[in-house]
């Protein structure tokens, strides 16, 4: 996963690009589980792209996106957010969740 800057992330999204946007803070123990869940599911598929966004950096985005708790993926398509998820049960479910995006590929990554 790569870190990106708000300025990078939006951007990706205003271009109308498909992007995966991994909302965390560092210091929160769930995020780091799910980080590492995202990582293993961006190994196995070398099409899917996700990119990271520390909120403590950026609070207008969170607020922008109504991003209400982290961790939380967001997934965009034509400049829309078509996807929301705050629940990560385990790297199934997250898959089954990311499985219709899995052709998502993002230029300069």
């Amino acid at each position: 996963m790569i870190e990106r800057s708000i300025d990078e992330i939006t951007r990706r999204i205003e271009s109308k690009e498909d992007v995966i946007v991994f909302i965390h803070t560092p210091l929160c123990g769930t995020c780091k589980y799910v980080s590492n869940m995202l990582q293993i599911l961006e190994e196995s598929y070398e099409q899917l792209t996700i990119n990271q966004l520390n909120i403590n950096q950026y609070p207008a985005f969170a607020q922008m996106w109504q991003i209400k708790s982290v961790p939380c993926l967001l997934v965009f398509q034509k400049g829309l957010g078509v996807k929301r998820q705050y629940s990560f049960p385990s790297i199934a479910d997250v898959y089954n969740m990311l499985q219709p995006y899995l052709s998502i590929q993002t230029t300069n990554n």
